[in-house]
């Protein structure tokens, strides 16, 4: 049985009790989620190494980060690192978004080193294959495509993105309306190029049923792309989006009643007061399905800080309730992020997720800040620093006033507030 069929059936699974566990809630609050679909609870049955990760309503604000090589940059070493950087800097989840070289091995090397869950988009492997075979990708088959599924899922992939809302219907409101940047991602167009040479429909959407089998076998939670996602804030919202939006929602009926789990990937590029409406606007349509956010990116313009765009959008959808926050790295929109570039995008996207944690009213989170106000009253240095979401940040920029005599930093030396303030009555009461 799957996770949702066990939750209907009134039993608690072991992955439900460790995931109460790990988020401080009751195992039964788990179940009920599952069984209602507002929690998913992500692990592949064959991949018994990792611990179950659970995504959704009344739950800590996850992150994921992705990593994978490019067909200019293959380097499984790299990956490798990247991976171990992502989980030290404290992601949740890891996406293998490979494109280049022996997908295969490297999707299983990454599985064997992992120490947290894993998704892939299989539809890369399929297109890959057939370019490695000399031919367009467009003249991959629908075969090729459950091939790719059902390799990821022996293999132990615990979720994947699959690009189903993209159909003819979908596509043809993005050509209707228009727009600046068309279609951004990868999954998307290739399935638009492939729908559009081959004069038929998505197979993701057309055998639905055939993926549902497939992900039912491995329990493989399913996250339904938002492949006509907007690329840039003129296109953010629009009847190609919102299209897909209401496939999605339909999928997701039918994914539960096969007993799948099933959350929604959401919009990249949305302006900053469009963010909650978005948000809003999928927890409706999708019967509270929990929500996969790239981003969002709230402006175009900053190459080389798009980790800190990511984390303003981040935080205000999380804040809407979203779920599940996908890390942005600096050089998205440049070149394949670095160790470095994952580990700042990592921790950007933590940064959001916990402002996020706070503003939803978690206790838990909310104590954290009031610990770190406490020590800083104290001059109590390790504990600030232990309290920090980067410790090893925190403690490296550290300077100690001499001045002070260490109870202040050197950017205020003896004129810090706090100190100052020592023996005032305010001063006194927390």
């Amino acid at each position: 049985m799957t996770q949702l069929e066990m939750a209907r059936q009134g039993i608690l699974s072991e992955e439900m009790k460790i995931c109460a566990r790990d988020e401080g809630v009751d195992p039964h609050f788990i179940r009920k989620g599952v069984e209602e679909g507002t929690i998913v609870v992500v692990r592949n049955r064959k991949h018994g190494t990792v611990a179950p990760l659970a995504i959704g309503s009344g739950l800590r604000t996850k992150v994921n980060a992705n990593i994978g090589t490019s067909r200019d940059r293959t380097d499984l070493e790299i990956e490798l690192t990247k991976l171990q950087v992502a989980a030290d800097a404290g992601a949740d989840a890891v996406m293998d978004l490979s494109t280049g070289g022996d997908i295969g091995a490297i999707r299983r090397a990454i599985v064997e080193r992992s120490p947290i869950v894993l998704g892939t988009v299989p539809l890369y492997q399929a297109a890959a294959i057939a370019l490695d075979d000399r031919k367009a990708v467009v003249e991959m088959t629908a075969d090729d495509i459950f091939r790719a599924i059902e390799e990821n899922g022996d293999d132990g992939i615990d979720f994947i993105t699959v690009h189903c809302g993209v159909t003819r219907q979908s596509v043809a409101a993005v050509e209707e309306q228009g727009r600046c940047l068309g279609i951004v991602s990868r999954g998307g167009s290739i399935l638009a190029k492939w729908m559009f040479f081959n004069e038929r429909e998505n197979p993701l959407y057309e055998q639905y049923d055939r993926l549902l089998e497939i992900a039912g076998k491995y329990d493989m939670t399913l996250s339904l792309g938002d492949g006509l996602r907007p690329g840039c804030l003129a296109d953010a919202t629009d009847r190609g989006q919102i299209q897909e939006l209401l496939h999605l929602g339909e999928l997701t009926k039918r994914a539960r009643e096969r007993g799948v789990q099933v959350m929604i990937e959401g919009p990249g590029h949305v302006p900053l007061g469009d963010i909650e409406t978005n948000v809003r606007m999928q927890k409706r349509l999708c019967n509270g399905a929990p929500f996969y956010v790239l981003g969002p990116l709230p402006t175009d313009i900053a190459p080389g800080y798009d980790h800190i765009v990511c984390a303003v959008g981040g935080a205000i959808a999380g804040a809407a309730g979203a779920d599940f926050l996908c890390y942005v790295t600096p050089t998205e929109h440049l070149r394949l992020p670095s160790p470095e570039d994952v580990r700042e995008g990592v921790i950007a996207a933590r940064i959001a997720a916990h402002i996020a944690d706070v503003a939803k009213g978690r206790a838990e989170s909310r104590e954290r800040d009031d610990a770190m106000a406490a020590f800083r009253k104290k001059f109590d240095w390790e504990g600030q620093i232990r309290t920090a979401i980067d410790p090893e940040k925190a403690g490296r920029l550290l300077e100690k006033s001499g001045s002070a005599g260490e109870e202040g930093c050197t950017m205020c030396g003896e004129f810090c507030a706090i100190r100052l303030g020592k023996g005032r009555k305010g001063q006194q009461s927390h």
